[in-house]
Order: structure tokens, then C-alpha cells, then sequence
């Protein structure tokens, strides 16, 4: 009963179509800023290395190098304030968290990308 009651107030504040990325993907978040009255779109690119939760309190976290530093930040999924989350290029990855990015450095931090058959995307393109 009281799940039920859980599951119909978390309906109410999911996206209709929440965004598709796999774990491995080099995405742009387009995030909404309010600064005083006025509202902007700021982007943080970077590699998705980490999903977590599921309904509302769903997650994703993405990773990227800032002047040398790593900078990771998560976002709710389902959260109002991300506009939308673009998809650069999808990695080959063989893990469900890459934490293991974290210790390296320069070109080892790169993931190798994932081949799409272009003729089977323009199909479904054309449907």
C-alpha cells in the first residue's frame, strides 16, 4: 500500500523521456544557473563513469580534466535543472562503475570509441 503511494508521487516528478547514455559515454550536460533573475545554460562536458539509483533518486556521475585536475560532478537524473544531456561519443567500456580512471594520467585517461554501423542508424533515422 505505502509503496504504491511512493511509486505514484515519484511518477509525478520523473521526465517523460528521461535522457539515453551508456556508462563510457562522453556527454554535455547542459545545466540551468539562476544567477539573481536571470537564468543561463552552462555545459559540463566530460565522461559518464558512474550510474547509481533507480526512480527519482536516480544519478549519474561525469568526470572531466580541468587544468590538470580531475573534476567530477553528479547530477540527478530526473532533476529540472538539467536541460538536456547530449551525447559526444559512446566508449567501449567493460565495467559498470570506472572509478579506475581516477589513477590515470594523460592519454591513458582516453576510452577507445564505439563503432556504430551508420547505414543501420540512418534507417532507423528514415522510420
Amino acid at each position: 500500500m505505502s509503496q504504491d503511494i511512493m511509486n505514484l508521487v515519484e511518477k509525478a516528478s520523473m521526465r517523460d523521456e528521461p535522457p539515453e547514455f551508456e556508462i563510457g559515454d562522453t556527454v554535455d550536460v547542459h545545466t540551468r544557473i539562476l544567477e539573481g533573475e536571470k537564468e543561463r545554460i552552462q555545459i559540463f562536458n566530460g565522461v559518464v563513469i558512474a550510474r547509481r539509483g533507480a526512480g527519482t533518486r536516480e544519478t549519474f556521475t561525469v568526470r572531466r580534466i580541468v587544468q590538470g585536475e580531475g573534476v567530477e560532478r553528479t547530477f540527478p537524473l530526473h532533476s529540472p535543472r538539467i536541460a538536456k544531456v547530449e551525447v559526444k561519443r559512446s566508449g567501449v567500456v567493460r565495467r559498470a562503475k570506472l572509478y579506475f580512471l581516477r589513477d590515470r594520467v594523460g592519454k591513458a585517461v582516453r576510452l577507445r570509441e564505439r563503432r556504430v554501423d551508420r547505414r543501420k542508424s540512418k534507417e532507423e533515422a528514415q522510420k
